[in-house]
């Protein structure tokens, strides 16, 4: 008889995801543009970098709040005006 095995994704190796060049440009203060979906574009302020620029803090603009952004999100920010 046949084993049924499910492939858990739990106990799969973790890929290392690298942040783009411009992730690594960012500092805080820095205007940006955040695209969060395709049709929702938000602006901001970069209120905190991780020391290897994978993780950026947003404080978006109109009391939006403040959100956390992974460079492994599929989410684009680039700075405001480019």
């Amino acid at each position: 008889m046949a084993k049924y095995r499910v492939n858990k994704t739990d106990e799969q190796p973790l890929r290392r995801v690298e942040p783009d060049q411009h992730w690594r440009l960012l500092r805080t203060g820095d205007r940006v543009s955040v695209r969060l979906a395709p049709g929702f574009e938000a602006s901001g302020l970069v209120d905190a970098v991780t020391a290897d620029h994978s993780v950026v803090w947003v404080d978006l603009d109109g009391g939006r709040g403040r959100t956390l952004l992974h460079c492994g999100d599929g989410v684009e920010i680039r700075p405001h005006g480019s």
